[in-house]
Parts: structure tokens; C-alpha cells; sequence
């Protein structure tokens, strides 16, 4: 079954999808076996696997022999959603809970008599701090950890690689075997690895419901990113929206511009540290 399913994706010419070419695929002759779970292959690739990782095929794919592995290492947008939003709904009530008390103050840990008091109203700026922050992050991540050039000698880095973001760019649009989801979902286990030790880390610097208000913004930010980042891949937004626009630019950078064009959610990052696709390249999908 696992291989009629992948023969059924098998592509021996250039084709298309939605407007977006792909490369020439041909089983026999690329540099892997795809009829075998991918993640312990390409670190054997070398200096061979960052032309090979940005030649997107339509086929979908399998990293783990196990099944239960592959499927604790993939997870589908609706989770992702099920478990974040929740804990951003109850966190924001606690917050916004806390300071209306009017016991949170500036300060109180040096002096009582000059310390200052907090209103809970400061509760939405802090969130949107921590949803900026978040950005920068996202734009942070990608740019230098998700696209970061793994040594040709380094089986290690080439394997950790493709698993964080390598297999997204060979699969572009592909799908975890053997069943639907896509490609780049972290599941929230271990997405929570990162998630917690951000909390522990505002926590001890910031006045607890203080941190707790720029983590809610933060995490905000990131599940905003995960369902932008999934419905620019397999949602059809209107033409000349925003989000057609954007769904174009990150395209271009999946297709073409594998060096620039880190943002998801927006440019915003993308200007200022001159990594923005050029306006020409762009087209409409």
C-alpha cells in the first residue's frame, strides 16, 4: 500500500500545481530511496544535499520506519489549534483577572514606598510586545536555524536539518505518510519543549503576571503563525488580497528566493534586515 501510494505521486516530467512548477522527479535515479523512510538517508547526501533539499517534488513522504513514531512526530492544524487556543483564552482571563486586583506593582521587589501600580489596561500592550517579539522570533528562526547550512561532513546537522525544516522545502506542499498531515506541524509536545522554558524564563525576569501577559502575546503570536502558514500552502485567498500577495511571496521563497523572504506572517522583518523578495518576482497563485 505504502508503495502504490507513493508510485501514485511519481512524476517522470515537469508538472504543475496550482500554477507552481515542480521539479523532474524520477525514483530510479534520485539520490535517495523513496521507498524508504528518508530522515537516516540524507545525511549520507553531504555536499549533495542542499541542491537536492531545494528541489521541491509533489509526492508525499515518510521520515520514521515505525509507525508510531512517525505519527507522535507529525500533527495536523486542527490540534495545533485545539491545544494552543484554550490555554491563550484562559491565560488572557487570568491576566487580565490578576491585575485588575490592583496588587501587581513595579518595583516592589527593591522598595515598597517608590514602588509603582500597574493597571490592568497595561495587559494589551504587553500582549502585542509579545506578539512582535514572537515575529522577530519567527523571522529569527527560520533565517538561521531552518536555513542554516548544514557542513557536508556533518551527518548530524544534515539529519537535524531535513527534520526541522529540510523535508518542508523537498515536499513543499507534500503530505506525512501514511496519513494527511503536513510536512512543517510541530506537535505540541514538542513544540512544548521550546513553549515552557520561554514562560520559565519571563517569569523570573519580569513580575509574574507581567511576563505571563507578553507569553500569552507570544504564544498568540506563534499559533497565528502556524494556521497563516498553513493556509498559504493549501488555502485560496481572493485575488489582489493580502493574503493572496502573501501566499505569492512565500512561494517565490519556497520556488526561487530560498535565500531571502523569512517572513510568514508578514515582511516586517524581511525590510529592515534586507531580505525582502523583490517585487518583480513576484506573481499571482
Amino acid at each position: 500500500p505504502l508503495r502504490e501510494r507513493r508510485n501514485h505521486h511519481t512524476k517522470k516530467t515537469p508538472h504543475y500545481s496550482d500554477g507552481i512548477q515542480f521539479t523532474t522527479f524520477n525514483p530510479e535515479t534520485d539520490l535517495v530511496d523513496w521507498e524508504k523512510p528518508l530522515l537516516w538517508q540524507v545525511g549520507h547526501l553531504r555536499e549533495k544535499y542542499d541542491e537536492w533539499v531545494h528541489q521541491p517534488v509533489d509526492r508525499p513522504i515518510r521520515l520514521f520506519q515505525s509507525d508510531l513514531v512517525e505519527w507522535c512526530s507529525k500533527t495536523s492544524w486542527y490540534i495545533v489549534l485545539a491545544v494552543w487556543a484554550p490555554v491563550i483564552v484562559y491565560l488572557t482571563w487570568y491576566c487580565l483577572t490578576e491585575l485588575a486586583r490592583g496588587d501587581t506593582r513595579l518595583f516592589a521587589s527593591f522598595t515598597t514606598e517608590y514602588s509603582i501600580p500597574v493597571s490592568s489596561l497595561v495587559f494589551f500592550p504587553l500582549f502585542l510586545v509579545g506578539t512582535l517579539v514572537w515575529s522577530l522570533m519567527e523571522y529569527g528562526i527560520h533565517r538561521y536555524i531552518f536555513h542554516m547550512n548544514p557542513p557536508a561532513s556533518n551527518y548530524f546537522l544534515i539529519t537535524l536539518h531535513f527534520m526541522l525544516h529540510g523535508q518542508h522545502h523537498k515536499v513543499s506542499w507534500g503530505l506525512r505518510l501514511p496519513s494527511t498531515a503536513p510536512v512543517w506541524f510541530f506537535p505540541p509536545v514538542p513544540a512544548s519543549f521550546v513553549i515552557i522554558p520561554l514562560y520559565l524564563i519571563l517569569q523570573v525576569v519580569l513580575p509574574p503576571v507581567l511576563g505571563l501577559s507578553l507569553f500569552v502575546g507570544g504564544l498568540f503570536g506563534y499559533v497565528a503563525y502556524d494556521m497563516t502558514h498553513y493556509y498559504l500552502h493549501y488555502g485560496s485567498p481572493s485575488k489582489g488580497s493580502y493574503l493572496a500577495w502573501l501566499k505569492s511571496y512565500h512561494v517565490r521563497h519556497h520556488f526561487e528566493h530560498q535565500k531571502s523572504g523569512f517572513g510568514i506572517t508578514s515582511t516586517l522583518w524581511d525590510r529592515p534586515f534586507n531580505t525582502l523578495i523583490p517585487e518583480d518576482a513576484l506573481k499571482n497563485y
